[in-house]
């Protein structure tokens, strides 16, 4: 069993090979002492240079990385090994043309940069297993190494070659059994799509169908989880059962499926990039609309992004690359200000990190990322990054076990819906502001409900749907009445493609005690993403004492007013947008209503109890101050007992592995903040009492990490009436 150190890694990525100095050996000895006078405690390597590896075809030179391992032990820092797969040598593209990757059918990647060979070709399959074996049967015995990266971000591209849509036919034909339940299951009555034949099947590049999209996007996972997990695969016949097996991943990555991915993997690994400088201002000043994409932009989507990590294995994950310097391109230099890379480690500590390991330790001299800062500036000299840095190392030391793993706390659990992502980026049901359609429609649903958590200073567990209860049976899933228990409230938006068994799944949660809160689109169509023939939402009606045949957008934020009666207390400022269900009423109660000549006849919200639970609809995407209101409303008491904070302070908790319950609390701003502690607490970097009540101060761009000095200060989350 895959075995981490009792405290939180810290490091970089070290490409010791990129470096264009004269004196290399003297180079590597001066790197590492630096690192270790920082606190550095792992590097990666050897991921990204398989023409280093293997500069001619089946010659090898496997030698070069082992003084940078040597060197590494002798100072007590770790090494993470990895595969050299997704950056392909030249001889290899020259002598195997056919393995080159197409973005659509007969139209190849030009090669010069990445990640452009179909993966599944045979001819590439046989070279990079020959590697693989070579490199990790070399290293796999050395003592600092406790771990391997496969391949680095897969999931890049959606092959479209000749050979992977061969196999998409394959996999249907399994699946389906013959052309004619294809073509009722995908309705290719429609427009003249029926199949006589397999031989029938079009290629995707033109496809307007919906139905194939879903399968061909899920196909694509399906084959970037094979390739990780066979190199995972090869690599456990030399790793030893204490070395962990992991991949980095990109979650917003076309091709990736983060939970069936790091399924056949012993942790989950991601690369959490962040806009620094003002971007992480509270409060913060990003517009509602902004498009969150590889790098992210605001302190809630940081969290969101750490949450996610989490979700993908439902346990504490890995940093495995994160900004160093300024990140992005060579017109986006915005390095952070003095704190804030404190700041945003302990934030990623504090939701679920092992490991916080920073891209990387060398600013490049050469290629296309010469302009993504490392730790160390062009000079190869410290300088502000690097004493930033060491400070945090220091303090990673400081805390020690206290938080390596911590299992953070939730307030609310959001369950989210790959599949319905992908429908969504091909059919996006939401439109940006100048009219043309939105291709991230499924996170502008999903975002509102999780920054209204973050705002209210709720914190949040992203579970993947089928976590909760997989159709196909694949995976346990879990008993509605323990869902209820451990997740109180359930939030559902955007879950556009659900299996009836999965609705109904849905509704035993409610009955057995859980809050079950229902958002746009959610249990609109079938599995096959074929919409619903009975009122919407599906087999929730019941359930939820409303249904709806009719819905709009919404151009315009459109505001709300609080129905008689209502427990929940609307903002002055409450506001519907981007889109509104119209909801009739059964036997539920109306929570808002839309102040609208039009609109103004159906309800916004709505909640009924039912059974032991309740379900509660929204009809709407929530503007800000609404999806505050409702995290509020839908969790009255949290586990995280700091309350009335100023708007640029947050506080997150979590228990440790040996059950202390630790606070993480930040300023997110120039102007400095004091606020009362609510329980006994000890810093945990240098053993201070703060004393329930008294003033802890938070100068700018501060962080302060806490223990409380009673396991059971914690108040647990109620259950509140909310009728």
């Amino acid at each position: 069993m895959a075995v981490l150190p009792a405290r939180v890694l810290f490091g970089a990525a070290y490409y010791h090979e990129y470096q264009p100095y004269e004196r290399p050996d003297e180079r590597l000895k001066t790197d590492l002492d630096l690192m270790a006078d920082a606190h550095v405690t792992v590097i990666r390597v050897g991921e990204s240079v398989w023409s280093t590896w293997e500069p001619e075809n089946g010659r090898f030179d496997l030698d070069w990385l082992q003084p940078v391992l040597d060197g590494a032990h002798e100072r007590g820092i770790c090494v993470v090994l990895g595969t050299p797969t997704y950056a392909v040598p030249p001889w290899l593209a020259r002598q195997y043309p056919e393995i080159t990757g197409e973005r659509r059918t007969g139209e190849r990647i030009g090669w010069g940069a990445r990640q452009e060979v179909d993966f599944t070709h045979p001819a590439f399959r046989f070279h990079a297993e020959r590697v693989i074996r070579k490199i990790v049967a070399r290293y796999a015995d050395h003592p600092a190494v406790i771990g391997f990266q496969v391949d680095n971000e897969p999931g890049l591209e959606l092959f479209h070659n000749h050979g992977v849509f061969q196999r998409f036919t394959d996999h249907l034909r399994a699946k389906y059994g013959d052309v004619e339940t294809l073509n009722r299951e995908w309705g290719l009555v429609y427009w003249s799509h029926r199949l006589s034949t397999w031989a029938d099947l079009w290629t995707p590049d033109g496809n307007a169908q919906p139905q194939y999209d879903v399968a061909w996007r899920a196909f694509q996972a399906d084959q970037c989880t094979e390739f990780i997990g066979w190199q995972a695969d090869i690599v456990r016949e030399y790793a030893h059962p204490e070395q962990f097996v992991t991949t980095c991943i990109s979650y917003k990555r076309p091709a990736v499926e983060d939970d069936e991915l790091t399924d056949r993997l012993d942790i989950a690994s991601g690369n959490p990039y962040y806009g620094m400088q003002d971007d992480l201002l509270l409060p913060d000043p990003t517009p509602d609309d902004h498009e969150q994409i590889w790098k992210t932009t605001g302190v809630w989507a940081l969290y969101q992004t750490a949450d996610w990590m989490f979700s993908s294995r439902q346990e504490p994950f890995l940093v495995t690359e994160t900004n160093a310097g300024s990140i992005g391109m060579p017109w986006d230099n915005r390095p952070a200000y003095d704190g804030q890379w404190r700041q945003a480690a302990w934030a990623l500590v504090g939701r679920g990190a092992r490991m916080i390991e920073y891209w990387h330790w060398h600013t490049l001299h050469f290629g296309a990322e010469t302009y993504w800062g490392g730790i160390l500036p062009h000079t190869g000299q410290p300088g502000r990054t690097y004493a930033e840095l060491a400070r945090l190392g220091a303090e990673f030391d400081a805390a020690g076990p206290l938080v390596a793993g911590l299992e953070p706390d939730a307030d609310i659990t959001m369950v989210y819906s790959t599949p319905s992502k992908w429908l969504m980026k091909k059919y996006p049901p939401l439109s940006t502001p100048d009219g043309e359609p939105a291709p991230e429609a499924y996170h502008r649903i999903f975002d509102p409900f999780y920054r209204g958590a973050f705002d209210a200073g709720r914190q949040v567990r992203i579970v993947h749907a089928r976590q909760l209860h997989d159709p196909r049976g694949e995976r346990e899933g879990l008993p509605p009445e323990e869902a209820a228990r451990r997740h109180p409230v359930l939030v559902v938006p955007g879950l556009y493609i659900a299996a009836d068994s999965t609705l109904d799944w849905f509704a035993a949660y409610a009955h057995a005690g859980g809050h079950l809160v229902l958002g746009p689109r959610t249990g609109y169509a079938d599995h096959e993403a074929r919409a619903r023939h009975e009122p919407a939402p599906g087999r929730l009606v019941e359930a939820a004492g409303v249904h709806y045949d009719e819905f709009s957008n919404l151009l315009q934020a459109v505001p709300l007013r609080t129905a008689p009666d209502s427990p929940l207390k609307l903002p002055q400022n409450a506001t519907a947008t981007q889109w509104a269900d119209g909801l009739t009423v059964g036997d539920a109660d109306v929570l808002a209503a839309y102040d609208h000549p039009h609109f103004g006849r159906w309800p916004a919200i709505t909640t009924r109890s039912h059974g032991a639970g309740r379900v509660t609809t929204v009809g709407t995407v929530p503007g800000r101050d609404l999806a505050r209101a409702l995290a509020a409303w839908m969790a009255p008491a949290s586990r995280n007992a700091w309350r009335d904070l100023p708007e640029s302070v947050t506080a997150t908790t979590g228990t440790s592995p040996d059950g202390r319950r630790v606070h993480i609390v930040h300023n997110w701003s120039w102007e400095p903040k004091s606020v009362p502690a609510p329980v006994d607490l000890s810093d945990a970097l240098d053993s201070a009492s703060v004393p329930a009540g008294a003033a802890l101060d938070l100068g700018p761009w501060d962080v302060r990490v806490l223990v409380a000095t009673d396991a059971d200060s914690a108040p647990a989350p109620e259950t509140a009436d909310r009728s």
